[in-house]
């Protein structure tokens, strides 16, 4: 979508920061119409700028205290689809990326402890029979955390 003007950049802006923010306040923040934001959201959701409408979880507040990311060796390039679909059914693993460079996959993994992150890894991840190898960076804290700037 190529035509985002300037106030679908102040709704997507405002929405990335407080998705609760309703379509009343946003007309009133920027002088429009209640209707016009609805309107403006709805195009935005069509095009599929807007995918979907969430909410920011503390992980830790939930007892999520290890962060780890892994990169993963494949056996054979054309496992990719299917490695994919075994990790979707491992809930500690919240994001998949497919990338260049030493990793066929990259994967970001939210457990409660390193004793959970390691029974994870040998009993779930390395499992899958089609992975050649991992490695597993911890992240220590997380001190940038937002969406991209619009």
């Amino acid at each position: 979508m190529q035509n985002i003007d300037v106030l679908d950049r102040q709704i997507l802006e405002v929405l990335s920061s407080d998705v609760k923010k309703s379509y009343a306040e946003m007309a009133k923040m920027f002088n429009v119409s209640t209707g016009t934001i609805h309107i403006r959201i709805e195009k935005l959701r069509q095009a599929g700028v807007i995918q979907e409408m969430t909410i920011k979880l503390d992980e830790r507040k939930l007892g999520f205290d290890v962060c780890s990311f892994i990169g993963i060796t494949l056996k054979r390039a054309k496992d990719y689809g299917g490695v994919i679909k075994q990790l979707e059914s491992i809930d500690e693993v919240i994001e998949a990326y497919y990338t260049t460079g030493t990793y066929g996959i990259f994967i970001k993994v939210m457990t409660h402890s390193m004793e959970e992150l390691h029974q994870v890894l040998t009993r779930k991840i390395q499992a899958i029979d089609e992975i050649q190898s991992t490695e597993t960076l911890v992240s220590m804290q997380n001190p940038i955390r937002r969406n991209i700037k619009i």
